[in-house]
């Protein structure tokens, strides 16, 4: 706490409601911090975000700065995004910005755009229901269906989940405002969970996830209080719709620490609840290839995403379904199958069982499925066809992809460099690599035959598989 730093006594009836029966047990009278007495500064705050605290203001609504955005900035990072919670409701938020758009049912918000920069304005949420109102706070085994429950900023605070997002940068006399002791946890780097944190995490197993997420992203240790139950509440999660777990996958895999993120994930247990198929071949032990192919493929996406290079989930869970999608597709090939036909069997095998869980949409599953069909075609370099290959529109991916399981172990290295060499090369030096007998024929797998069938009868002895 700041040496001038004061408490100031919340409303009365915020005080009869935190009482030590309260299963969420935060502050009633909040730590209020005084601009001289912290770093957050205006400049370092987007201008929208100001132009929409000042309007609100300015229309006698509180405004304050809130959640990840008054962490980071409390922490020297810069905000990825900049929320907004005030006593008006959405419809008086809608009244006020011509250039807001109301969203949610769940949660009931209001985003203010800005070009392509949207400001998110949330109502201060309440904790208590009144008879009646459609809009009341939902719940259904212990789980929250729908929150539209509006009341003051201290209920809000309570309603937060991790004490660091629960910190409220006041416009009217820029101080901030803590509740819940968020300043000293993220003094001491630790992550923890207001309240009881079993019941929060079956309010919403979501937040199992997002523990996960702000310890990777923060660096911080999640408090054992808060830890414990992660060992023991996954099985909630397949009570989330997969919409939502797709959309905070991504969240976790594709902000610069995927691979901490996946270490964690499996420590908890929380991976296979998310890829079960993949983390039954994970937990093998008769060969280590398929763990360092994930973790390379997202040490490589991390690596990426530093460098503000492009990434897309396409390729992201391509590397997380890979091995299911491998084996199921050696399984295939040692049935009779065609290369082709077994990598499309394989592939919607394991995608159907993997959608009822997580959903990946079409824009990212099809070209996903690409890049794994062309897999056993860049083993193909005989005539014209890596001529044909490298002007696929997914060629490149599936030559990283390539790349990635020759590095790991899996696929063959000198396939991979054969590969490299020839987008390298000239057309001249293309022309004597495929002339020269650098690119070996692979004998087709003969297939299975039917009873009765002789063992020379319609199979082919010898030539080359047509991937697709």
């Amino acid at each position: 706490m700041q040496p001038s730093a004061i408490r100031n006594p919340s409303d009365k009836v915020m005080q009869e409601f935190f009482q030590d029966t309260s299963p969420y047990a935060i502050e009633a009278i909040p730590l209020v911090v005084p601009r001289p007495e912290h770093g957050i500064s205006r400049a370092n705050i987007s201008e929208n975000a100001l132009k929409v605290l000042y309007r609100l203001k300015q229309e006698n609504f509180q405004a304050h700065l809130v959640g990840g955005g008054v962490r980071d900035l409390l922490l020297g990072h810069e905000p990825k995004d900049f929320d907004v919670a005030t006593d008006a409701t959405p419809e008086q938020v809608r009244q006020v910005f011509r250039n807001c758009r109301l969203i949610g049912r769940r949660f009931r918000l209001a985003h203010v755009h800005f070009g392509r920069e949207i400001i998110e304005v949330a109502t201060f949420r309440g904790t208590t229901t009144s008879d009646g109102d459609e809009n009341d706070r939902q719940m259904e085994n212990g789980r929250i269906l729908r929150d539209n429950t509006y009341g003051t900023i201290a209920e809000d605070a309570l309603r937060r989940d991790f004490t660091v997002n629960a910190l409220y940068y006041n416009i009217a006399d820029f101080s901030l405002i803590d509740y819940a002791d968020g300043l000293e946890d993220i003094k001491a780097g630790r992550l923890r969970l207001i309240g009881d944190p079993e019941q929060r995490y079956r309010e919403d197993p979501v937040r199992m996830l997002r523990a996960v997420r702000f310890a990777c992203k923060l660096g911080f240790t999640i408090d054992p209080k808060s830890e414990e139950p992660l060992f023991r509440l996954g099985h909630l999660l397949a009570d989330i719709a997969p919409a939502r777990l797709f959309d905070e996958l991504i969240k976790l895999f594709h902000s610069g620490y995927g691979l901490g993120v996946f270490e964690k994930l499996r420590q908890y247990g929380l991976f296979g609840q998310l890829f079960p198929a993949t983390e039954a071949c994970l937990a093998r032990e008769d060969h280590g290839f398929p763990i360092t192919f994930v973790s390379r493929g997202l040490a490589n996406t991390d690596k990426r995403l530093h460098e503000d290079k492009s990434v897309t989930p396409a390729f992201l869970f391509g590397v997380l379904l890979w091995e299911p999608v491998r084996q199921r597709f050696e399984e295939y090939l040692a049935g009779g199958e065609a290369a082709s036909e077994a990598m499309f069997l394989a592939a919607s095998e394991i995608c159907s069982r993997q959608q009822s869980l997580v959903a990946i949409p079409k824009r990212f599953s099809l070209p996903m499925r690409e890049i794994w069909s062309l897999q056993p075609r860049l083993e193909q370099r005989d005539g014209k066809r890596p001529q044909r290959l490298v002007t696929h529109p997914r060629f490149r991916a599936a030559y990283d992809f390539l790349v990635l399981r020759a590095d790991a172990g899996e696929a063959d290295p000198e396939l991979a460099a054969w590969w490299t060499r020839f987008q390298e090369a000239s057309a001249p030096e293309r022309a004597s690599m495929l002339e020269g007998g650098g690119a070996k024929r692979r004998r087709r797998r003969p297939r299975r035959r039917k009873s009765g069938e002789s063992a020379g009868a319609g199979a082919e002895a010898t030539g080359p598989v047509d991937g697709g």
